[in-house]
């Protein structure tokens, strides 16, 4: 139990407090849905419960990922929040259909909804909420990049960085977007339905958010999919293979490789050096080596290989200007 506990402390806590947020929020808006029918309402709360099931879902997968590794499953559990991830997803999936078919029905059958200041109210009041957990997932993001900013500055870092955050943190980004956008649209509809003849744009605005949460779920996935298959980092690879070409003690770069474990970092690297050397020495290349790429964020794992020099240069410290590009808005 006590093992447990602290794996929980370890989880994403973006994740954590949008599950929270998420679920009050939800009770409040299928209240109001119950005491006035309004099928916006419907979409956002559904919309609410699935962002809320998937977010405390991704909380556990984040923190059981952090689990250390055993006999059975010696790489580690670094890769089981993209599982958890691409389950949570379907959650969002059906919740998405259920939002859709329910607009189409108001569509085909509008009908003038009751409770329009109640409605209103709950609806500014979850726009707000979930603008908030926005905001700390952009932090967030910005801190897992190794920037700084604060105020608005943070909305423009983080956009132009969302893909260095973790996996939790990107999900509760896009959801919490989707949110808060959804909320607005719902508000906006509610509003043309209340001053208009036009009650179809309810059933409109419950279709637009079903498609935003399916945005997600594929987003998501495609993602996550990645993540499961073991996705190799470029922007790594190319700065630690320029990490091992600076000791002067590696000749030239066989092949260094950087796979994504969940948040963690595997690095092998198989290097270049003098034949001539004694074993003492290529033991010390080893160790500078190892310290120097552990150092780096997120590497847990590193693996490094000898082979003699065989008098051809085979690495190149701009292979790709695409990747160094990135590197430099990183740092």
């Amino acid at each position: 139990m006590s093992q447990t506990l602290v794996l929980l402390k370890k989880g994403n806590k973006s994740a954590l407090l949008a599950a929270i947020v998420n679920t009050v929020i939800a009770i409040i808006k299928g209240a109001a849905y119950l005491f006035t029918g309004n099928v916006a309402m419907f979409a956002e709360t559904m919309h609410s419960l699935g962002d809320a099931a998937n977010q405390f879902f991704v909380f556990l997968g984040s923190a059981l990922s952090k689990k250390s590794p055993t006999d059975r499953f010696p790489a580690g559990f670094g890769r089981l929040v993209h599982l958890v991830l691409l389950g949570a997803v379907l959650i969002v999936g059906i919740m998405s259909y259920e939002t859709i078919i329910e607009g189409y029905h108001h569509i085909v059958d509008p009908a003038k909804s009751e409770g329009f200041l109640l409605v209103v109210l709950v609806l500014l009041a979850a726009v707000i909420l979930e603008a908030f957990v926005l905001y700390k997932a952009m932090k967030e993001i910005v801190h897992e990049a190794d920037l700084e900013a604060k105020g608005f500055a943070v909305i423009p870092k983080s956009l132009a960085n969302f893909k260095k955050g973790k996996p939790a943190t990107r999900l509760v980004f896009l959801e919490d977007s989707v949110a808060t956008l959804g909320g607005l649209l719902a508000l906006v509809a509610v509003i043309i339905s209340r001053y208009t003849s036009f009650h179809e744009a309810e059933g409109i605005a419950s279709i637009l958010i079903g498609i935003m949460m399916f945005f997600v779920v594929g987003k998501v996935f495609l993602d996550n999919a990645a993540g499961v298959l073991g996705e190799a980092d470029e922007y790594m690879e190319q700065k630690i293979g320029d990490i091992a070409m600076a000791d002067p003690g590696v000749k030239d770069i066989q092949e260094v490789t950087v796979i994504k474990e969940g948040e963690d970092l595997h690095v092998e690297l198989e290097v270049e050096i003098d034949p001539r050397i004694t074993v003492a020495q290529a033991d010390d290349i080893k160790d500078r080596l190892e310290k120097r790429i552990r150092d780096e964020r997120g590497v847990t794992e590193v693996t490094i290989e000898f082979d003699e020099d065989d008098g051809v240069k085979t690495w190149s410290s701009h292979k790709d200007i695409d990747i160094v590009r990135e590197g430099k808005a990183r740092e």
